[in-house]
């Protein structure tokens, strides 16, 4: 993707041979607009369409930081299953994201972030580099700089206390004994978001194991003052929340001593036991990397040796995660996404005018409907009356369907004229009726779990990254309320609590926050496509201050674009280089509420067909995708292909039309 200055200024039309005239303060009103639009379309549907697998889905690589890299490195250290070929690919990659401040940031232009350099440069010095050499000084200089490990997260600390780097009596107790909480009681497992509760089950027994293996090399270079590498925290105030919370870890550290042997026993073998029960068809725990990694060191611990079947499909399934470049590095997706990336990708090839019946897009859905997982998982906990009938993100993921997937798979399915009739209409009914009773009870829909809302994981010692809970959400709500509202349910008394919950939630700039993309671009570019499709008109209130918010964030080049930092300071909300993903999430919203002929809507599509490269696709380094708002960023490598080319092809082709929806309406 050019940057935003070097974006083109002057569009030419190759066949009309017209070009920008006009200047207004708004920047160059572009001629040629809608053939340039068919063009880019065009290109983009044949690049699209040769990315398909044969079995239909689409899979893009999912990019996050270099922690995933560095940590599938102290595993292996740690189970000693190291290999030469292996900790070079690692580390070419490693030293290849290590900016010239000698730090890793966890996402593409962000700062350097002090717990990813730290866990980096300590996966170099496996792979065998010196402390002494250049770019592992500026390294190390700047972990000091920024208090050593000591200010590291608590997650960096484990893992280095596996290696004696750190003491396990200075980090925060975990025990094992949660597994026996009821699901009422405060702080269950249940009370986690479903990546939390999947992380923290293991790490209760690696809490209560507490192992160390030898470590290769001593780290005094990472310490602040290495006299002193473990300083005391003072606690906070007794009446806070916080120091509440720090006092009864205290306590827990106490009880440790204490444990009555049996009952700490039973309890880890509880553990053992729902980390198998949850582990997936192809080994890996989740679809997600982190609780691999965790449940196959727990295990382990438990006497799990490395020919065991669980412990073999696991290391087997975490070389899925592996993504080899042409210069030898190997990267480690934290996750893979064929089921979002597939349902996406149809609905950009219908938009984009490919036939509702052609092969590509009925093989589509044929894996997608294959992917309908039909057994209960974990959201059964809070909704144990509810049938199933949703998707996950990954490949394998059965204990764990999400709503936002589920929501949009019903909508990539209507946009496709499968033979089987029958067969898409009992596939689509029963995710109905699944994402219907994951509804919470403030009337919105979260991504995984209805009403996990609980206000105290958030606030234990052990939880300093990330989000631990699955509150609702106005971008999983909006896809929700838009699938609800195909599906001739738009005055469903459920669908309008849900419509009142978004326009309650709507910022007073006129955007919505993003929770799972970046961020109130893609929480705008959500929420008024799906208002639209309810049948709120496009004069409504709502819909014209967010009109005007996005128009007023548009950046000069005619793209729009957002940082991450905007999830942290309120000034950065809308500003950022122009990606196009993110340009498209504004046109998306921009024509659902009839903008069309406005020229920010021609900007926009200009920016779009202009930086699009010659293979039909575009190029965008930034992190548009969020798993953790800030703590944890994902370039999702095909949102620059399926968001753009959706777009194009509502400015080409119109918004998308669902003929049946009249006949469905009330059922």
């Amino acid at each position: 993707m050019k940057p935003c200055a070097a974006a083109a200024s002057e569009f030419t039309d190759n066949n009309t041979n017209t070009t920008t005239t006009e200047i207004t303060r708004h920047g160059p009103v572009i001629a040629g607009v809608l053939d340039a639009a068919r063009r880019a379309t065009d290109r983009g549907v044949a690049h699209l369409l040769a990315q398909q697998d044969d079995q239909g889905w689409w899979k893009g690589d999912l990019e996050t930081n270099v922690t995933m890299d560095a940590e599938d490195l102290l595993l292996r250290q740690f189970l000693g299953i190291q290999d030469e070929k292996t900790v070079r690919a690692a580390a070419l990659f490693i030293r290849g994201e290590q900016r010239g401040d000698g730090t890793w940031a966890t996402f593409y232009g962000g700062p350097g972030d002090l717990s990813t350099t730290i866990e980096a440069y300590v996966a170099l010095r496996l792979a065998g580099d010196l402390p002494d050499a250049p770019h592992m000084e500026r390294a190390a200089a700047w972990i000091r700089a920024r208090g050593g490990i000591a200010a590291s997260r608590v997650f960096t600390r484990i893992w280095l206390a596996l290696f004696g780097w750190w003491k396990w009596d200075d980090l925060p107790e975990l025990p094992p004994e949660l597994i026996f909480l009821p699901s009422w009681f405060p702080l269950n497992i249940y009370d986690f978001g479903c990546w939390a509760r999947q992380t923290i089950v293991p790490l209760t027994v690696v809490s209560a194991k507490r192992p160390v293996r030898p470590a290769p090399f001593a780290l005094d270079e990472l310490h602040a003052n290495p006299r002193v590498p473990n300083p005391r925290k003072r606690l906070s105030t007794p009446t806070s929340w916080e120091g509440a919370f720090q006092r009864l870890d205290k306590a827990l550290h106490v009880y440790r001593k204490v444990a009555p042997a049996r009952l700490r026993g039973a309890a880890m073998k509880s553990a053992a036991r729902w980390i198998v029960e949850r582990q997936e068809n192809d080994g890996c725990w989740g679809g997600i990397q982190p609780p691999a990694v965790y449940s196959l060191i727990a295990l382990h611990l438990l006497g799990y040796d490395l020919d065991h079947p669980v412990m073999r499909a696991g290391l087997e399934s975490l070389d899925r995660f592996t993504v080899w470049r042409e210069d030898g590095a190997r990267m480690i997706e934290a996750c893979q996404s064929p089921v979002w990336d597939t349902c996406l990708a149809t609905i950009a090839l219908a938009d984009a005018g490919v036939r509702p019946d052609d092969p590509a897009l009925v093989k589509a859905a044929d894996w997608m409907m294959s992917e309908q997982i039909v057994r209960p998982g974990d959201w059964a906990v809070r909704r144990p009356g509810v049938e199933p009938g949703g998707w996950a993100f990954e490949f394998h993921n059965d204990n764990y369907p999400d709503i936002d997937d589920t929501a949009e798979v019903v909508l990539a399915l209507r946009r496709v004229a499968h033979p089987d009739r029958a067969r898409t209409e009992a596939t689509v009914d029963r995710a109905v009726r699944w994402n219907l009773g994951m509804q919470s009870k403030n009337g919105a829909w979260a991504a995984f779990d209805a009403d996990n809302t609980s206000p105290f994981p958030n606030r234990l010692p052990f939880c300093d990254f990330g989000e631990v809970i699955d509150p609702p959400s106005a971008d999983v709500t909006a896809h929700v309320v838009e699938m609800l509202a195909v599906e001739g349910k738009a005055h469903d008394p459920r669908t309008r609590r849900g419509i009142e919950w978004l326009l309650a939630e709507q910022e007073p700039s006129g955007a919505w926050f993003g929770r799972w993309g970046v961020n109130y671009v893609y929480g705008t570019g959500a929420v008024v496509p799906a208002l639209i499709a309810a049948g709120l008109p496009a004069a409504h209130p709502a819909v014209r201050r967010a009109v005007g918010w996005l128009e007023s964030v548009q950046n000069d080049d005619g793209g729009w674009g957002e940082d991450l930092r905007s999830y942290r300071e309120a000034g950065w909300a809308g500003r950022g280089a122009s990606t196009a993903s993110q340009t498209a999430w504004a046109l998306l919203a921009l024509l659902a509420a009839g903008e069309r002929d406005g020229r920010s809507v021609e900007r926009g599509v200009a920016w779009l067909a202009g930086t699009q490269r010659e293979d039909g696709s575009w190029d965008e380094p930034y992190f548009t995708g969020t798993g953790f708002p800030w703590d944890f960023s994902i370039n999702y490598h095909l949102y620059r292909q399926v968001f753009p080319l959706t777009a194009l092809g509502r400015y080409v082709h119109g918004e998308p039309t669902y003929p049946d929806l009249a006949t469905r309406e009330g059922t």
